[in-house]
């Protein structure tokens, strides 16, 4: 059974905001279901594949902790990068390789605070028990000692798939009878890969709260003309005469603008439905409320 980790580490709690946009990340809570379900199917072995530029410290610490106390093989595979807290977890398999392409991350815990300097030491103390912690996942599996580990964390240092074998973080190169070459890789603009807080609680509140886009300005007879419209399109498409769609006592005229809004619409519903999104509850000015939303954030990353 193969068990994916990709995309940045993140809380089970930023979960649906990820998928919500199509992202790739990885919850702890989207580990251990499938975990569960290799328990369920009484698998005795798991590939866990990693690429990852790594993300929240304690749930790299959930997701490694759950797959060690797997009662069969772990097997993992860094295929692209593992970065960070990601490296963490990849500490958890019981053997580890790594493609000759791929790239090994350890640095030093970091946290975004304000405050007087009271708040900084305690922040100092904070992340260098963090770091310690960090270290015994790297300790139990290369055997490296603490003066080691903390001299590579303060460089942050990267390593190849050969690099990583001499020091012990893996147990083998993937492909290692085939010659290949090692390429850098781009690292994100944003964090390992994390949206930004503020991003997140700002879609929190929009999927929580989607009614409230602009229904309120939103008359009934507007709502009508515009269902009138879509109505008539989707007809359009199937090759039946515009006409039957609408009233035909007294049929409404419409102007071009009015029919180019209505195809904007539909084409939006498409592309929205495509990406999971369901707008069978959406007014046409919510559809295009979301889509915007969407390109702002594409257009922003």
């Amino acid at each position: 059974m193969n068990i994916n980790i990709r995309g940045p580490i993140i809380s089970d709690s930023e979960q649906q905001i990820y998928d919500y946009f199509n992202i790739p990340a990885t919850s702890p809570g989207v580990i251990n279901k499938q975990l569960e379900t290799a328990k369920k199917t009484r698998s005795t072995k798991v590939n866990v594949l990693i690429n990852s530029g790594g993300g929240s410290v304690f749930s790299a610490s959930e997701i490694y902790t759950a797959l060690k106390s797997f009662s069969g093989e772990v097997v993992v595979q860094i295929v692209g990068v593992a970065a960070s807290a990601a490296s963490v977890i990849a500490m958890a398999g019981s053997h580890v390789e790594m493609s000759p392409t791929a790239q090994l991350m350890i640095h030093n815990a970091s946290v975004s605070v304000h405050g007087d300097y009271r708040e900084m030491d305690h922040t100092s103390e904070f992340l260098k028990n963090i770091n310690k912690s960090i270290m015994n996942a790297y300790t139990a599996k290369t055997g490296l000692n603490e003066a080691k580990l903390k001299s590579m964390m303060d460089k942050t240092t990267w390593m190849n798939a050969h690099q990583a074998l001499e020091l012990r973080f893996i147990d083998s190169v993937m492909f290692e009878n085939e010659q290949s070459a090692t390429a850098s890789i781009n690292i994100p603009h944003l964090v390992n890969g994390v949206l930004p807080p503020e991003v997140i609680e700002k879609m929190r509140n929009q999927l929580s709260n989607k009614r409230s886009f602009t229904a309120s300005n939103t008359t009934e007879d507007s709502k009508s003309t515009e269902r009138q419209l879509i109505m008539a399109h989707e007809n359009m498409l199937k090759d039946k005469p515009v006409i039957n769609s609408l009233p035909k006592n007294n049929p409404p005229s419409y102007s071009r603008e009015e029919g180019e809004y209505a195809i904007n619409v539909m084409k939006t519903m498409k592309n929205l439905n495509t990406k999971g999104i369901n707008t069978n509850d959406l007014t046409t000015n919510e559809v295009l409320e979301v889509q915007g939303l969407i390109e702002a954030f594409v257009i922003k990353s």
